[in-house]
């Protein structure tokens, strides 16, 4: 009688944790079909995202979200590039609540936690600045995934880049919209910070693109990464010489001629700085 009960009871606990390992393998299954799927979303251009104007990637990794496109380079966990439109339609006032950064589940390799930035010193800088996506507050918490933030000395994140940040805007605003490709220069031996040791670039720049009234322009800046009160204009560099630093070829969609042309000036008598 004891020796039934006992091969029953251990009936009972085999079938629970059949049941258990079943129910624990389902909801993992589930997980990473969820992962999958949201991995494939982001490698789909998006209706938002100007395809023609993205630069190419030295990673193989490119992430389409709705309001931006980037390329992550995962040994230094980060994007090498972020691109978007900036319309002038996008410019709003709106004053949305920050939400927590969130990792970046479109990243195939595994984007890097936001925890690495915590007592490293630096911020966690928006390469789109949230302040680009104001005009809905889904386009304004999507700037605030790991992906789309490198870190920044807190002095030069709200001195100069603000600075350049803000006058992107006037320009988005003046011209009817611009298109915008920004990152940090991943070269050299760089500063890492946290666990998954997130790159320090020495230098950001930033290329601005005007496609508007049937004439093609744009300007490039070099930062290095340190606070300055030097005026933007200092910082204009060509195309060319940030192509040459990172290996990344800019805007290989637009005609040669006008490629090759534009991306050898470093002038910014077309741009208004006033």
């Amino acid at each position: 009688m004891y020796s039934i009960s006992l091969i029953r009871k251990k009936g009972y606990i085999i079938v629970i944790v059949i049941i258990v390992l079943g129910v624990y393998g389902y909801e993992h299954f589930l997980k990473e079909k969820e992962v999958s799927e949201i991995i494939e979303r982001g490698e789909q251009t998006k209706s938002d995202t100007n395809e023609f104007f993205l630069p190419t990637s030295t990673t193989g990794q490119i992430i389409h979200h709705q309001g931006y496109s980037l390329s992550y380079s995962e040994p230094h966990e980060q994007a090498e590039w972020v691109a978007y439109e900036l319309k002038k339609s996008h410019l709003s006032n709106f004053n949305f609540k920050r939400p927590y950064f969130e990792i970046d589940k479109a990243v195939r390799t595994g984007a890097a936690s936001w925890r690495n930035y915590k007592n490293s010193g630096y911020d966690r800088g928006h390469l789109c600045p949230a302040g680009d996506r104001n005009y809905s507050q889904a386009a304004h918490d999507e700037t605030f995934l790991t992906s789309n933030i490198s870190p920044q000395n807190h002095d030069f994140n709200s001195g100069i880049w603000n600075t350049l940040e803000q006058k992107t805007r006037y320009w988005a605003s003046k011209y009817n919209g611009v298109f915008v490709v920004t990152g940090g220069v991943l070269k050299g031996n760089l500063k890492t910070i946290g666990e998954e040791k997130v790159a320090v670039p020495n230098a950001f720049y930033k290329i601005i693109l005007d496609n508007n009234n049937g004439k093609t322009k744009m300007i490039a800046f070099l930062m290095p990464h340190q606070n300055s009160s030097e005026p933007l204009y200092r910082f204009v560099v060509s195309v060319d010489s940030i192509e040459t630093l990172t290996g990344i070829d800019f805007f290989p969609e637009l005609d040669d001629a006008v490629e090759n042309e534009l991306e050898l000036k470093s002038d910014y008598k077309d741009w208004s700085f006033n």
